[in-house]
């Protein structure tokens, strides 16, 4: 697999973990943890039939569909495999994110990885109200855009304000470093002759917040 943002999201699963792609696509990540052992199970789903029947054709191509099987489903709901653990949705906005999440009071969900579009406050804050908090984020820099993964568990974790802005610290992560200087970029191009005194204070803070951290 060269996708650098799906090798991402694999880093968090862990072999013991009960696994469901959802929004899948055409079944790469999947296909992945099978042939890589990175998992006990996987399951793939997607809410649309063409990309489903496209995922279905790549799993046959690996002599996988013993090992991986398929739903046409939003979320979970035509779900029946109630053991799953660990849920990756990656690829959506953040609203269809936590609609899916909504909806899975009949699993017990010990994990979430989650890659969104958009919206990435919005959504450390409500996965938070769901009961799934921020444990660790990595970002990766792939097809001239900026991927931000993050790992949720039911593990009560504290959120700081920088933290809520703009994400769990990443020493070690040059593409994260990076991530926070296209920010810091956006946050100065926003604040040049913009006279509306509240949004240019909430604008400086967020400036300090990350040159404070760069």
């Amino acid at each position: 697999m060269k996708s650098k943002r799906l090798k991402l999201i694999a880093s968090f699963i862990k072999k013991e973990d009960k696994v469901a792609d959802i929004g899948c696509d055409h079944a790469y990540l999947a296909i992945y943890l099978k042939e890589e052992n990175c998992c006990q199970k996987v399951i793939a789903t997607d809410i649309n039939h063409n990309a489903l029947k496209i995922a279905q054709e790549n799993i046959l191509k690996k002599n996988l569909e013993q090992e991986i099987k398929t739903y046409l489903s939003d979320g979970l709901l035509m779900v029946s495999d109630k053991d799953i653990d660990t849920v990756v949705i990656a690829g959506m906005g953040s609203h269809t994110i936590l609609h899916i999440i909504d909806n899975l009071e009949d699993f017990s969900i010990k994990k979430l990885i989650i890659q969104t579009n958009n919206n990435l406050e919005f959504l450390r804050l409500n996965l938070r109200k769901k009961g799934f908090y921020l444990q660790q984020e990595k970002t990766v820099w792939e097809k001239n855009h900026y991927y931000v993964v993050g790992l949720y568990t039911r593990e009560y974790k504290s959120l700081n304000k920088r933290e809520r802005l703009y994400g769990k610290y990443d020493f070690e992560n040059k593409d994260y470093y990076n991530y926070l200087f296209e920010e810091l970029s956006l946050v100065l191009e926003k604040i040049k002759g913009l006279k509306n005194w509240p949004k240019k204070i909430k604008l400086w803070y967020q400036k300090q917040l990350l040159k404070k951290y760069l």
